[in-house]
């Protein structure tokens, strides 16, 4: 796959996202495709330019020029931004899965002067008492909109980044495009600023990355609201001058039908969206379609091999903090299981989170199985210049980036990505978890990611998950939950003689509970939703099966060393009102739920 990070007017090097929308004009390829609907993209341009003349006139100056967008992703979507773009506006994408106060404080927090939806999101919108005159809430798919855009049809990209037509003058590389809602796992979600700048720097990077043609077609099936979409799947295409097709929402049943309709050549995922793929069922053309790679993280090992088994399709496992403030490369000598290595000139390690002390690298068997995890697994940081741009009226959370961690404030200055790696003898860099998907059995830390790759072996589990419950007297015990196939049932000696068979799982990593469920909870970003498992813990309603041991206490955790030694029971009313009589006699009850 040659690189090709050229369009039509030669937009590589392009240094705003205007400047690659001005490109677009007069280039009359296909650009965008949703259902039935074709543009062009010297159509998007002129679209992008008349939603920019209008943002000039109803955009207050008094106010940061900053519009919200709560929409599907339908053709609308890119073209906002493209007008934001070339306004020198930023957009703020709204999460439609968020409610009431919450999805209020989404809009008001990252300063919302304007408001873009459409007309299946007007229920959400309902009695919020937005910060928002109803002239400045734009229903797209609404005649009355059609009917606001009229007078500005004709305008031109050029035309507004001259600073006529309502244009504020050309953009800087420096000019705010994004305030994107990281998916954070506890709290109120942070709006992370991504400049022109960065985002066309991360498009060049990434269409080079990828080898983006100009024949190519991204498949834009994960949500723009969130920068999965945005920066690894239209930003590369725009820079690359590929086209984009558009599904509202992400569908496993109609993905395939989607890449063939559309001739799709590159999708983005995230791991549990190709877990959906993997779930559905078999079938001879599976392997019938124009698909080139995807592009993601979050997959696993396991689930990229059957990916690629299943589809013939090569999964590209990337990193990159959705803040921007660290990346890894992956080079072509990078080894199964691993991400890549510190792009040149990088300053990347794995730290103890405590103390900043580099840790020791992994050591691997000749399986690729990590043989000094408790001492290798910490926390990636990047101690050079990073591109992190802060976070929207957050001082706090943006210095909790970059102030360092411990008693002696180590590492202050430093990027710390709150992700959890290790790294190789030979250099590269290994994924193992979030720094919040820790879990402290027996005085050892583990990392949940790491005990997944090895529970999603397991053949009847169409998805796993694994996270901490709190031991009754000190630390965490390990939760998985399964999600089993075709509504199996749980097998218990099963899954014993399995856990036995795998070489890598360490004598804590076994699981003390066994949740099955029909389907994992996830976010709206289709990433497993742990907060919520966490929170449930034993107490759900779906079936749980635990480990005890035979002892002195019948609600005591068992602590056998060996995973064989195990038996899984049902987790009855008696076992949990006994198991509560323990967290209450050692005062840990508080723990429960968080």
């Amino acid at each position: 796959m040659a690189p090709n990070g050229t369009s039509a007017r030669g937009s590589s090097g392009a240094s705003t996202v205007a400047e690659l929308v001005r490109a677009q004009w007069g280039d009359h390829r296909v650009g965008a495709m949703y259902g039935d609907l074709v543009l062009t993209h010297h159509e998007l341009a002129g679209g992008a330019a008349a939603r920019a003349a209008l943002l000039g006139e109803l955009l207050p100056r008094d106010a940061p020029p900053h519009l919200g967008v709560l929409l599907g992703n339908v053709p609308e979507y890119p073209l906002w931004l493209s007008a934001a773009a070339l306004a020198g506006a930023a957009v703020a994408g709204i999460n439609p899965t968020r409610r009431g106060p919450e999805l209020a404080r989404d809009i008001r927090h990252t300063d919302c002067a304007l408001l873009v939806t459409e007309r299946a999101q007007l229920p959400l919108l309902a009695g919020l008492g937005l910060p928002l005159p109803p002239e400045r809430i734009l229903v797209v798919d609404d005649p009355a909109h059609r009917e606001l855009l009229a007078p500005y049809e004709g305008a031109t990209p050029d035309e507004i980044t001259a600073g006529g037509r309502g244009g504020a003058g050309a953009p800087t590389p420096a000019s705010r495009m994004l305030l994107y809602f990281t998916s954070g796992s506890t709290g109120a979600p942070k709006a992370a600023v991504c400049t022109q700048g960065r985002l066309a720097a991360a498009g060049h990077s990434l269409a080079g990355y990828l080898g983006v043609r100009r024949d190519d077609v991204h498949y834009l099936c994960m949500p723009m609201f969130h920068g999965n979409a945005v920066i690894a799947g239209w930003a590369p295409a725009l820079a690359g001058g590929a086209a984009v097709a558009l599904r509202r929402r992400f569908s496993a049943s109609a993905f395939l039908p989607d890449v063939r309709r559309y001739g799709a050549t590159c999708f983005t995922y995230v791991g549990r969206a190709v877990q959906y793929l993997l779930a559905t069922p078999p079938a001879p053309g599976d392997r019938d379609h124009s698909l080139r790679c995807g592009f993601g993280t979050e997959a696993g090992t396991v689930d990229a091999a059957r990916f690629a088994e299943r589809f013939g399709v090569r999964l590209i496992e990337g990193y990159g903090s959705s803040e921007g403030g660290a990346a890894i490369q992956r080079t072509p000598d990078t080894p199964p299981g691993a991400i890549g290595r510190d792009a040149p000139g990088g300053d990347l390690a794995v730290v103890d989170p405590e103390t900043g002390d580099e840790l020791p690298r992994g050591r691997l068997d000749p399986a690729g199985r990590l043989l000094n995890g408790e001492r290798a697994i910490g926390e990636l940081v990047n101690r050079g210049r990073s591109s992190f741009e802060g976070y929207w009226r957050n001082p706090e959370a943006t210095a909790a980036r970059t102030r360092g961690r411990g008693e002696g404030r180590a590492g202050a200055g430093w990027y710390w990505t709150g992700d959890l790696f290790f790294r190789d003898t030979e250099g590269f860099f290994h994924f193992v978890g979030r720094t919040d998907d820790r879990l402290r059995v027996d005085s050892e830390n583990l990392a949940a990611a790491m005990i997944e790759n090895i529970l999603a072996r397991y053949a009847p589990a169409a998805g796993v998950a694994v996270y901490a419950v709190p031991d009754p007297v000190a630390g965490d015990q390990v939760m998985a939950a399964l999600a089993l196939r075709d509504s199996a049932a749980f097998d218990p000696d099963g899954f014993v003689a399995f856990l036995a068979a795998q070489p890598d799982l360490g004598t804590k990593m076994a699981p003390r509970f066994v949740r099955t469920m029909a389907a994992l909870p996830v976010t709206a970003t289709h990433k497993v939703h742990r907060v919520a498992l966490r929170r449930a813990g034993f107490q759900c309603p779906d079936p749980v099966w635990w480990s005890p041991v035979a002892a002195a206490d019948p609600a005591a955790p068992a602590r056998s060393a060996d995973p064989a030694g195990r038996a899984y029971r049902p987790f009855t009313t008696a076992d949990r009102t006994a198991l509560l009589a323990l967290y209450r006699a050692h005062d840990r009850t508080a723990l429960l739920g968080r």
